[in-house]
């Protein structure tokens, strides 16, 4: 009665599969930093589905256009999942919310947003541009004594597409 018998039993949702050190440290430096990979949860196909289109796309999208999109890739898709990604992406950094008055918001990649430029919306297909550059010379347009610290410059119109 000495020797106890080593009996194989299924793994339950509460025990997880042991990984080697090495495994560990590939696994660990694939991943985002940690602030990021909290923010984000786990990374999910739909995730990184959205992130491509983003990307794919090179303009801000609305969370109806990337459900459409979206729909391409993971026909399974829905809009509450869209909105519920958005969060997560924007909240670890990857994405940003683009404001156009009187629209709901548009995302963007965080590093397209990193960098100064303003929007073009264009009122036939209600989609969103970026535009390269900034007009400048706004400070001369203050009132005295007022200070400018930052602004946004939103142009409206027809695309190209719109127009022909």
């Amino acid at each position: 009665m000495g020797m106890r018998s080593h009996i194989l039993r299924p793994m339950t949702a509460s025990r997880k599969p042991r990984t080697t050190a090495p495994a560990r440290a590939r696994a660990s430096a694939q991943q985002a930093p940690a602030s990021a990979q909290r923010a984000l949860g786990r990374s999910t196909r739909q995730r990184s589905a959205l992130l491509a289109i983003i990307a794919r796309e090179a303009r801000p999208l609305s969370p109806y256009e990337l459900h459409d999109l979206a729909l391409r890739a993971i026909p399974s898709i829905s809009q509450s999942t869209i909105y519920r990604n958005l969060r997560a992406l924007e909240e670890a950094g990857e994405i940003h919310a683009v404001s156009i008055p009187g629209q709901p918001p548009r995302y963007e990649l965080a590093e397209i947003a990193a960098h100064h430029h303003h929007h073009f919306h264009c009122r036939g297909c209600d989609r969103v541009y970026d535009l390269e550059g900034c007009p400048g010379g706004l400070r001369g347009l203050l009132p005295r004594g007022f200070t400018l610290e930052e602004h946004t410059i939103v142009l409206s119109g027809k695309c190209s597409a719109c127009v022909a």
